[in-house]
């Protein structure tokens, strides 16, 4: 299996827990509150759902960084872009938030934006292709 393909599972694994995120902490400021004080702070981020949203940050961090070690950032990062649409899907689905149809529209330029770098290949060809190999075997050449 060529290594883009093996990292983009981890790449979207890490950008659906990052929009995961985004709705949690929705959740979680909904029914604890948000208040710039410290006790209402501290019944914030001990909220199960505040919890759910720091659980997920930290997740995506350790799914992110073994997507990156496959693929050059270059290629990983503009899938980052993916959460504005995960977030309006799951938004709508978990909230109930309308989305309206301009907002459609713009989701849709982000994936066909996101699906154009993605099958753009490596930006140097075969060189690229020789740099993601050694970046996954650990090569410091």
């Amino acid at each position: 299996m060529p290594i883009y393909a093996k990292a983009i599972p981890l790449i979207l694994a890490g950008v659906l827990l990052n929009a995961f995120a985004q709705i949690a902490m929705k959740k979680a400021v909904g029914a604890a509150g948000m208040e710039w004080q410290f006790f209402a702070l501290l019944r914030l981020f001990l909220h199960p759902w505040m919890l759910v949203c720091l659980a997920c940050y930290a997740v995506s961090v350790v799914v992110w960084a073994g997507a990156v070690k496959l693929v050059p950032t270059n290629f990983a990062f503009p899938f980052m872009a993916l959460a504005f649409v995960f977030v309006a899907l799951m938004a709508r689905a978990i909230l109930g938030e309308a989305i309206p149809p301009m907002r459609w529209l713009a989701l849709a330029v982000i994936v066909v934006g996101v699906c154009l770098q993605a099958f753009s290949g490596g930006a140097g060809g075969s060189r690229d292709a020789k740099e993601v190999q050694r970046t996954a075997n650990n090569d410091p050449r």
